[in-house]
C-alpha cells in the first residue's frame, strides 16, 4: 500500500508542514482519526503520532510519562509558562503545576498542552500540599544564595522542580516550602535566566540521569 504524501518542513514562512491525506484504503487502526486520514495531519507531533487522534496520543504519552513533575509560578502572568509546558512535553514529565494566576499565555506551548497534563494550584501551599501527599520532594531551582550547583546534586528520580518567575525569581514561601535550591551554573554577566530556559535545562539534567534513551 502507498504511504501517505510526506511534505516537507518549509523555509520560514513558507507552506504547510506534516503529511497529507492518507491513501485509501485507511488503516484499520482504532487509534487514527478519521477526519485527519481524510484532511491530512499538521500538527506538530513525531511521526509515530500522524494521524492519531488528540486522546490516542495522550493515551500512550500517559502509559510512558517520566515521575517528575515541573512546577511554575504565575504571580505576574508570566510569559515564560507555554515554554515550560513545551519542555515539559517534550521531556515527558508526569504533570505541570502551575502556581497561582489560573490564566497564562498558551502561545509559547505551541499546542503541546493538548497532550501534557497541566494541573493548577491557588496558593504555594496548595502545591505543598499535593507534594507532601505524595512524598514528593521539592526542588527549588533558582541562583539563590546557598544554592547547590545541579549537575552535582542529588536530584531525585520522583521529585517536583519549582521554577520562579521572570525577574523575582521563586517567592519567598515557594524558597521555604523547598527541600533544597538548585542552581544553573552561569558564566556571562546576566543574573539570571528565564524560567522557559532554566526548565528546558534542568529537565534535561533530569533525564540525562534517569532516563532510557
Amino acid at each position: 500500500m502507498a504511504g501517505p504524501e510526506t511534505v516537507a518542513a518549509p523555509e520560514a514562512g513558507a507552506g504547510p508542514v506534516g503529511v497529507g491525506p492518507h491513501p485509501l484504503p485507511w488503516p484499520d487502526d482504532p487509534r487514527l482519526d478519521p477526519a485527519l486520514l481524510a484532511g491530512g495531519d499538521r500538527r506538530n507531533v513525531v511521526d509515530e503520532y500522524r494521524y492519531w487522534s488528540n486522546e490516542a496520543i495522550v493515551a500512550d504519552l500517559d502509559a510512558r510519562r517520566h515521575p517528575f513533575h515541573v512546577a511554575v509560578e504565575n504571580w505576574q502572568h508570566d510569559f515564560n509558562i507555554g515554554a515550560v509546558v513545551r519542555n515539559a512535553n517534550a521531556f515527558l514529565a508526569a504533570e505541570v503545576h502551575i502556581v497561582g494566576r489560573r490564566r497564562w499565555n498558551r502561545r509559547g506551548a505551541m499546542v503541546t498542552d493538548r497532550y501534557q497534563h497541566v494541573r493548577h494550584h491557588p496558593a504555594t501551599s496548595d502545591l505543598v500540599a499535593w507534594c507532601r501527599g505524595r512524598d514528593l520532594p521539592i526542588i527549588g531551582i533558582d541562583n539563590l544564595p546557598g544554592s547547590r550547583p545541579i549537575q552535582s546534586a542529588e536530584l531525585p528520580a520522583a521529585c517536583l522542580m519549582l521554577f520562579g518567575q521572570e525577574g523575582p525569581g521563586l517567592s519567598e514561601e515557594a524558597r521555604e516550602a523547598a527541600d533544597v535550591v538548585l542552581h544553573i551554573p552561569q558564566f556571562g554577566s546576566t543574573r539570571s535566566i528565564n524560567a522557559g530556559v532554566a526548565s528546558g535545562v534542568a529537565m534535561y539534567e533530569w533525564i540525562r540521569r534517569h532516563a532510557t534513551v
